[in-house]
């Protein structure tokens, strides 16, 4: 049994764990078309004592890939990251292959990382590709030869669910996640392609109506219990 007041203080543990769960779900839907963004819940867990806590998780699954009309968009078909580069040399991850022209003929990302050991895509070539092992070749004019500027790199961690999410949808290791492994000899690259998120804004939605809800019910039990708790120090006094 619970006094009233064990009755208040664990419905405000409980409302609070569900208003972090509105917020990571509003996150989601706010990220519906990011590009590669993936999909976070937080799941509720309810300890023996009755009160809630909470259990972030994130699901790695690949989103949907979609072709787009610019050479410089990259997709990975399959698992792994590309390691971008900051301007002060801090080293993240990444699905999101929107990438650009940026300074000098760099391949950036959209805000000016570089990707992998740097790319530099002459600004005077008739065309650029891509290749599925991440070769990206460049060439002079119509019919002249490829010539090799580098390489989009792929790396994958033994456990992608211990990266930290951070800006721009960048992800870095945790001692969790284990050493960045180089992949080689692969075709996971693909030119004028973006991966979408893997949200499901049916089941967003739904799980945001469903919480909301579920959030209502408890603040009136405790608009209840708070008022039952107030007529009783009203007859003590009396």
């Amino acid at each position: 049994m619970y006094n009233l007041q064990a009755i208040i203080s664990k419905g405000t543990n409980n409302a609070l764990i569900q208003f972090d769960k509105f917020g990571q779900i509003a996150n989601n839907l706010s990220n519906f078309q990011t590009t590669g963004y993936k999909d976070v819940s937080f799941e509720q867990i309810l300890r023996e004592d009755g009160y809630l806590t909470g259990a972030v998780r994130t699901n790695y699954t690949q989103g949907s890939i979609r072709i787009t009309s610019n050479p410089y968009d990259v997709a990975i078909d399959g698992a792994g990251y590309i390691p971008v580069v900051s301007p002060q040399g801090e080293i993240q991850y990444t699905r999101d292959g929107a990438f650009r022209q940026g300074k000098d003929g760099y391949l950036t990302t959209r805000d000016g990382w570089i990707v992998g050991e740097g790319i530099q895509i002459p600004s005077n070539c008739f065309k650029f590709e891509i290749k599925q092992n991440g070769d990206v070749l460049a060439y002079d004019s119509r019919g002249a030869k490829a010539k090799k500027v580098g390489t989009i790199p792929l790396v994958r961690f033994d456990n992608p669910a211990g990266m930290e999410s951070t800006d721009m949808n960048r992800l870095k290791p945790t001692d969790d996640a284990g050493e960045a492994r180089l992949v080689k000899n692969h075709d996971c690259i693909k030119q004028n392609n973006l991966e979408a998120s893997n949200v499901s804004i049916y089941r967003s939605a739904t799980d945001l109506l469903r919480l909301n809800a579920s959030m209502l019910a408890s603040m009136q039990m405790m608009k209840l219990a708070d008022s039952m708790y107030n007529k009783a120090i009203n007859i003590r006094e009396a």
